[in-house]
């Protein structure tokens, strides 16, 4: 496996007293050594937006945690989605501008962020990206630290016999980096984003890892090791502005391992990041943590202290089930994927709220309670 199970991420802090007052309403005094390590995690799709559309409640909600409380502090949070298919840096700006609020890369966590952690791994070899619009993904590996980058419309354009169901559109063929597919090994292959077109990415990844690497050869290259794939989002379905969940790259992940095992009698290893698997919510908190760290700083007498980690989702298959597995507080927002009216959520949530706004509020309030 690329990215191991870490160790439990524990660490001494410095905390400080703080009396809360959260909004209009009176609270008791509460411990300041819980109160500290309060953090958010939240998706996007579903519980911030819908597609381009900003829910409402989203806005009030982050205006919350920006400081508008009678603290006037900002609760540490960061954004968590199994989408992507663009940098971080690009990302951050245009939810900045959509949310109203400052979204910076270090506060915010796409499928694909994760990679960075072991990209120096593959910095040297030749890897196949898929995902994402013409060649946008190449330059996201690039900036990660992989250098020799090739995308299936790269392959494509070397020989479109590949696939001769599709012709290259002029903007394809001017993202298409010219190389030998016949001398140039593949060692990995790294789904960072939902596929544009999936027959032609399952026939070039077949033809990669059937051959090991060189996607001519009849017959694998001998001696050399399994083409390492990469799953970076499991969600089979995610919310949009049509009426009903499209197909997400999990999907795409089904369709190309039901034709593989078609062909070969088993479906291909692969290695799976994304919500809700462990590696992302460790990821993720240990971005939380670097949050709750920049926003609180160095504070007046030491303590041990674990984050108390809300995570705010609309799919119970990933966002709550992962955010159970990895010991936070999950709530199930009724906003996206997830409808009361379709039966029980399949994995149930620490709560349920209507909108990420009442999410928002219950969280606090419990948390005030208990430390009181």
């Amino acid at each position: 496996m690329l990215f191991g199970t870490s160790r439990a991420l524990s660490g001494a802090r410095s905390c400080h007293g703080w009396h809360w007052r959260f909004l209009s309403h009176a609270r008791p005094q509460a411990n300041p050594n819980h109160l500290l390590s309060l953090g958010f995690a939240f998706d996007i799709d579903g519980v911030l937006l819908h597609g381009a559309n900003v829910l409402p409640e989203a806005k009030r909600a982050l205006s919350i945690l920006e400081g508008n409380n009678s603290l006037n502090r900002k609760i540490p949070y960061i954004l968590m989605t199994n989408g992507g298919g663009v940098s971080e840096e690009d990302r951050s700006k245009q939810l900045t501008e959509r949310l109203g609020f400052e979204i910076t890369p270090s506060n915010f966590m796409q499928a694909h962020t994760i990679l960075k952690s072991f990209a120096h791994k593959y910095a040297n070899k030749p890897v196949l990206v898929l995902g994402g619009k013409r060649d946008v993904l190449r330059k996201v590996a690039k900036s990660y630290g992989l250098k020799h980058v090739y995308t299936t419309l790269d392959v494509k354009a070397w020989n479109p016999d590949v696939w001769p169901f599709h012709d290259l559109t002029p903007e394809e063929r001017a993202a298409a980096t010219p190389v030998d597919f016949s001398t140039t090994p593949i060692s990995a292959i790294f789904v960072f984003h939902d596929p544009r077109n999936w027959a032609l990415d399952v026939q070039v990844m077949i033809d990669i890892i059937l051959s090991r690497g060189i996607i001519d050869r009849r017959r694998p290259v001998e001696n050399a090791p399994p083409v390492e794939l990469v799953f970076c989002n499991p969600d089979l379905q995610w919310r949009s502005e049509f009426s009903r969940p499209r197909l997400g790259q999990g999907a795409f992940r089904e369709a190309f391992q039901g034709v593989f095992k078609a062909l070969t009698g088993a479906p291909y290893p692969h290695v799976q990041y994304g919500k809700p698997t462990t590696p992302t919510y460790e990821f993720g908190e240990k971005m939380l943590r670097a949050r709750i760290e920049e926003l609180h700083g160095a504070l007046s007498t030491g303590c041990e202290i674990q984050p108390r980690i809300y995570m705010v989702g609309d799919n119970p298959e990933s966002d709550i089930a992962g955010a159970n597995a990895a010991g936070w507080s999950s709530i199930l927002v009724r906003t996206g994927v997830y409808d009361p009216a379709d039966g029980l959520p399949t994995h149930k949530p620490t709560y349920e709220a209507e909108n990420v706004e009442a999410a928002v509020k219950w969280a606090i309030d419990r948390e005030i309670a208990r430390v009181a």
